[in-house]
């Protein structure tokens, strides 16, 4: 194979854990940001996408140089059993936190294509994710990679190809990447963008993936060239996450919303059928659900590397972990609640968890003895700490907010 093809062939990690970024959370949180609020948050948006540039590179270089998930070396770093059952607690939390939105914006997709009541949409979603994961069993990783970029091409187009019907102003685009922030709703979408976009399943999953595909292959002395790979392949994830949310807050802003009591996913569904036709709202709803379906199929593996990295050495039966994720969000559906409510809420808790996978992940990548030459360099951890510490202050003034 040419050094090209060998180039090509290890892309992929980065583009699977980074559909975490193109998840119903982010669709529901993007929009709400834009619809309520028009191009405000969207300096919070483009610097989120270069925050999870950082924390996803620092995942890989992790799963790369150790051979071991980050949860993996947590569990063992934890001598305490108290601590590490809270620690996976927390961790697992996340998971069916993330499980839950996913699960939840594939049932809305259909009950948007199909009229299904959304508890039938739920566990049409689960069960499709689920034989998704089992083709990843039998086919291995690389043709579970295919399914999920496939997923991503049909997500991309539809989410993006719904502006088409307005003309956004350059002039309003600018004014959103001068960081501001209203009051302290508009703080909380913001945090939910941060949740959203810097996802703490995706930085356990990213370290598991790139040492499942690079940290077995890899002889110590390519780890420089590899790294290399990983950028690119962070890179070309985080380009089309951060260009599909960054459409989605323009569709959002360029519609609007006046009644904040309306569901944002089925009202901005509404306004493309109205102004640009049936195609494009179609093409919309298929993106949610693809959205969907390959989100929660990675945020289950994801429930899976936090298990067995911090409990047991084992592997779940894949039923058994698709209904730890599944029964949270039947039950979340069967409260009646708005579901982009939900959706947004779920991406403002997953904030919370951020912290405790990336203080002990540039802690990791910062040890010169677990790390060898792909340690960080001090001003990558530094800068690390700098993100981790104000996104904790930013979590501690909401609460502070609301509590206080």
């Amino acid at each position: 194979m040419s050094s090209k093809g060998k180039f090509l062939s290890l892309l992929g990690p980065a583009v699977v854990a980074g559909v975490a970024y193109l998840d119903p959370g982010n669709v529901a949180t993007n929009l709400t940001a834009g619809t309520h609020y028009g191009y405000l948050l969207l300096w919070v948006l483009v610097a989120a996408n270069l925050i999870a540039w950082l924390v996803q590179y620092l995942a890989a270089k992790l799963g790369l140089a150790s051979n071991k998930s980050l949860s993996r070396i947590m569990g063992e770093r934890i001598t305490s059993p108290f601590g590490r059952f809270l620690y996976w607690l927390q961790a697992q939390l996340v998971a069916i936190a993330t499980d839950l939105a996913e699960l939840i914006g594939g049932a809305v997709a259909l009950n948007l294509l199909f009229g299904w009541p959304l508890l039938a949409g739920c566990l049409a979603t689960a069960v499709v994710s689920t034989g998704l994961l089992y083709l990843k069993a039998r086919g291995g990783a690389k043709t579970f990679e295919y399914l999920i970029f496939g997923l991503i091409v049909m997500t991309s187009i539809g989410f993006i190809s719904a502006i088409s019907a307005w003309t956004p102003q350059a002039g309003e685009f600018l004014t959103g990447l001068t960081p501001r922030l209203t009051n302290t709703e508009s703080a909380v979408i913001a945090l939910g963008i941060l949740g959203a976009t810097i996802m703490p399943h995706a930085v356990y999953v990213h370290s598991a993936l790139s040492r499942d595909r690079l940290g077995v292959i890899s002889p110590k002395s390519n780890n420089q060239k590899l790294l290399r790979i990983i950028k690119w392949d962070v890179s070309l994830a985080m380009f089309i996450a951060g260009t599909v949310n960054i459409a989605l807050l323009i569709l959002g802003a360029v519609i609007g919303i006046t009644n904040h009591s309306d569901d944002v996913i089925a009202t901005v569904f509404n306004e493309i059928m109205s102004a640009g036709g049936a195609t494009f709202a179609v093409l919309f709803a298929l993106a949610l659900l693809a959205s969907g379906l390959a989100s929660t199929s990675v945020g289950t593996y994801a429930g899976e590397v936090i298990f067995d990295g911090l409990l047991v050495k084992r592997s779940l039966p894949l039923v058994v972990r698709r209904m730890i994720t599944l029964v949270p969000a039947l039950f979340v559906l069967s409260l009646g609640l708005g579901a982009t409510d939900v959706l947004v809420l779920s991406q403002v808790f997953l904030s919370f968890g951020i912290p405790f996978a990336l203080f002990p992940l540039i802690r990791l990548t910062s040890d010169k003895n677990l790390m060898g030459d792909a340690v960080n360099t001090r001003f990558t951890s530094l800068l690390g700490y700098c993100v981790a510490g104000a996104l904790t202050g930013l979590n501690l003034w909401i609460l502070i907010q609301f509590f206080g």
